[in-house]
C-alpha cells in the first residue's frame, strides 16, 4: 500500500523538473534531483519531504525574493500548460516557500499567496502572516472574501479559522470573537460548495469557544436559502453532539416523548480489530409527527484510565405518531492512525434528540 508521503515520487520530480527546464534551458535537472534524493529522504515523512523540496528549490531560484516569486508564478503557469492540474497536494511546497522565505516581505508575499492559492491552497502558509501582521491581514482577508476566484474566497474563510486542523495556531483568532464574522457574512451565499463548506467548518470552530455567537448567526441566517440552512446545520454539528439546549430548541428536537427500548450489546466482549454490535428500538410516543435525531456515544478508555467520549450520528428524520423502529449498528475497533485503543472496560450510550438515554458497559480485549 502506498503512503501519502509517496506523492513525492520520481515521476513527480520528473514532471516538476521538466517544467523548470522548459522555463530555463540552463536548468540542471540531474543536479536538482540528486539534491532531492539525499540519504535520509526515504525516512522523511510527508511534511519533511515537502519542506526538503522547498529548500532544494530555493537553491535554484534567484536570491532576490521578489524575483524568486516571479519565477514561481511562471513555473505555475508552465505546470498548468503541462496539465499538472490544480490543487494537487504535492505542490504544497509552493505555499511553504512563501511561508519560509517571505515573512519579512509583506507586500510581495500577499500577492504571492493570492496567486498561488489558485493553484494549491495557501491556508497553512497564511497563518504566520496572520500572526505577524494581524490587522493588515484581516483587512486583506476581507478583500479576498469578495474575490472573483473561489479558491481565494475560500482562503479568506479557511485560512482565518480559529481552530484550523494541522495549522499554526493564531491565538488572536480565538481570543477576539467576531473578527472573522464579516468574512463569513460575505461568503454565506457563495456559489461554490467548497467555500460554503469552509464557512460551516469556520462556524463550528467558533462554536467550541463562543456557542452564543454561532446560535445568534444561526437565528439570523435561518431560512435565507437551503444553502445557508445547510451551512448552519454543518456549522452547529458540535453543539448538536453536545446536546446544547438552545441549538436543540432551534431544530425542534424535543426529547420527552421518545421511548428507548431493548438496547442490547450483542458483543459484550470485543477484540481489537473487530466491531461492537448493538441493537435498540426507538418509538415516537407523541400523537403527532416528531423529528428524532439518533446518535450513540463511545466512551473510549484512555491510557490514564479516564474516558474520552466520541459521538456518532445514526440518523435524523421525522417519525410518524407512535412509529417504532429497530436499529442495528456496528462500531469498528480496527486499528487506525488517529486513535489508539486500550483494553479494558468501555461504555456505549444512546442519545435521542440530544438527551443521553442509557449507558452500558462492554469489554475491549486484545
Amino acid at each position: 500500500m502506498s503512503l501519502l508521503k509517496d506523492i513525492y515520487s520520481p515521476n513527480f520530480y520528473e514532471s516538476l523538473t521538466d517544467s523548470m527546464h522548459q522555463l530555463d534551458a540552463s536548468f540542471n535537472k540531474n543536479q536538482f534531483i540528486s539534491q532531492i534524493y539525499v540519504e535520509e529522504f526515504q525516512q522523511m515523512e510527508l511534511k519533511q519531504r515537502m519542506h526538503h523540496t522547498t529548500l532544494v528549490l530555493h537553491e535554484f531560484l534567484p536570491s532576490d525574493y521578489p524575483e524568486a516569486v516571479r519565477y514561481l508564478f511562471l513555473l505555475i503557469d508552465q505546470l498548468r500548460k503541462n496539465d499538472a492540474g490544480d490543487d494537487k497536494l504535492a505542490y504544497i511546497f509552493f505555499p511553504d516557500y512563501i511561508e519560509t522565505f517571505g515573512l519579512e516581505d509583506y507586500e510581495t508575499s500577499v500577492k504571492a499567496i493570492e496567486y498561488i492559492t489558485q493553484f494549491i491552497t495557501c491556508e497553512f502558509a497564511v497563518r504566520p502572516f496572520l500572526a505577524k501582521y494581524h490587522n493588515q491581514m484581516m483587512m486583506q482577508m476581507g478583500k479576498w472574501s469578495t474575490h472573483e476566484s473561489y479558491q481565494v474566497r475560500r482562503l479568506a474563510s479557511e485560512g482565518s479559522r480559529p481552530r484550523l486542523p494541522w495549522a499554526m495556531a493564531v491565538p488572536t483568532l480565538k481570543k477576539v470573537p467576531g473578527t472573522t464574522l464579516a468574512i463569513l457574512e460575505n461568503l454565506k451565499n457563495d456559489p461554490s460548495e467548497w467555500v460554503r463548506k469552509s464557512v460551516a467548518n469556520h462556524l463550528n470552530d467558533i462554536s467550541k469557544d463562543y456557542p452564543e455567537i454561532v446560535i445568534t448567526i444561526a437565528t439570523s441566517w435561518k431560512g435565507l436559502s437551503k444553502e445557508t440552512d445547510a451551512i448552519i446545520k454543518h456549522g452547529c454539528r458540535s453543539l448538536l453532539k453536545q446536546g446544547h439546549p438552545e441549538i436543540l430548541a432551534y431544530y425542534g428536537l424535543e426529547s420527552t416523548q421518545i421511548e428507548l427500548n431493548n438496547f442490547e450489546i450483542l458483543t459484550p466482549t470485543v477484540t481489537i480489530g473487530n466491531s461492537i454490535e448493538f441493537t435498540l428500538t426507538v418509538k415516537n410516543t407523541s400523537p403527532s409527527i416528531q423529528k428524532i435525531r439518533m446518535e450513540y456515544a463511545i466512551y473510549y478508555k484512555r491510557l490514564n484510565g479516564q474516558s474520552s467520549k466520541k459521538v456518532f450520528k445514526i440518523s435524523e428524520r421525522d417519525y410518524q405518531a407512535n412509529e417504532s423502529v429497530v436499529i442495528h449498528r456496528k462500531q469498528s475497533f480496527k486499528i487506525i492512525t488517529t486513535r489508539k485503543f486500550y483494553p479494558g472496560q468501555h461504555q456505549i450510550s444512546v442519545i435521542l434528540n440530544g438527551l443521553e438515554k442509557k449507558i452500558t458497559s462492554f469489554e475491549l480485549a486484545i
